[in-house]
């Protein structure tokens, strides 16, 4: 019992440790999410975050708390993208 609550605290540590981003990256991970907002504005369910291909800049929202990356795809965090911080 002891280990699977230290296990589920450090969990809860690394989600809230900052991930520094490419900026351009970060960018095209927020123009992705903002246009989802703009064309879905009735639908209430907020997506976990962007994976998002590091050369091309083409991503796909996440509503799944654990992303499944291809290679050269990196995750932004939805608190990330909603974040003003560069």
């Amino acid at each position: 019992m002891v280990a699977l609550s230290q296990n589920t605290e450090q969990q809860r540590v690394d989600m809230e440790i900052p991930i520094l981003l490419d900026p351009t990256v970060l960018r095209a991970a927020r123009r992705i999410y903002r246009i989802y907002c703009t064309l879905n504005s009735r639908v209430s369910k907020r997506p976990f975050g962007v994976a998002i291909n590091r050369d091309n800049h083409r991503g796909q929202l996440i509503f799944n708390n654990k992303p499944i990356l291809l290679p050269g795809e990196c995750f932004v965090p939805i608190k990330q993208i909603e974040s003003e911080a560069y």
